[in-house]
């Protein structure tokens, strides 16, 4: 339990840490990204190796969610044909903990000769994606909460966390409304705590 507590004492202060180090403006300029290629009819990909391979998934899920179409890119499979998926002018989030993962640098580099956009997630303040990213947003940690201090847990957090934020700031800028989530949302108990709250769906046949 000891261990455990010491995680747990660790991810409550690296969190406090990171929220105040979080730039809104850089977070407005990713929103504003998005929001230009949507209008443009463009999309939004998401792509990550390792870990935030995983993490990348979960972001594309819940930006469709909220009514940006987005689409997870493998990372390693990128330069293997499957940046065929992204067009140009198209906008893609880089994730990485260090921003120098070799196989995501030959990825970005395909993607940005074929036009995309990038907005960098990292810890690397400094790191390769730092320098090759349109808009950066900085996801690090100091400590990773264990005694190894290597197996990526807090870093994780901190990449989910600022693209929450991204997605906050897009569902704002796109309006959403319960009415309209729902139309998304019918199925499950959320649907169902949206009829309750609101009477959403109640009319339908």
């Amino acid at each position: 339990m000891d261990n455990i507590e010491m995680y747990i004492e660790n991810v409550s202060e690296e969190i406090r840490n990171y929220a105040r180090l979080i730039d809104r403006v850089k977070i407005t300029e990713a929103a504003k990204l998005v929001a230009d290629v949507e209008r443009n009819h463009g999309r939004i990909h998401v792509t990550g190796i390792g870990k935030p391979s995983h993490v990348a998934q979960y972001i594309a899920a819940l930006f469709s969610s909220i009514g940006t179409p987005t689409y997870f890119l493998d990372g390693t499979e990128a330069i293997h044909g499957s940046a065929g998926q992204v067009d140009y002018g198209d906008v893609v989030i880089a994730i990485s903990n260090s921003g120098k993962t070799e196989e995501l640098k030959k990825a970005i580099i395909t993607l940005k000769n074929n036009g995309a956009k990038i907005i960098g997630v990292s810890g690397g303040k400094d790191s390769w994606l730092f320098n090759n990213s349109d808009v950066f947003l900085y996801a690090g940690v100091n400590n990773e909460g264990d005694e190894l201090n290597k197996p990526p847990r807090i870093s994780i957090l901190v990449e989910i966390f600022i693209l929450q934020c991204l997605s906050i700031c897009i569902q704002k800028n796109n309006n959403l409304d319960l009415d309209t989530y729902y139309k998304w949302h019918p199925g499950g108990a959320l649907g169902e705590s949206i009829i309750k709250s609101k009477g959403v769906g109640s009319n339908e046949n």
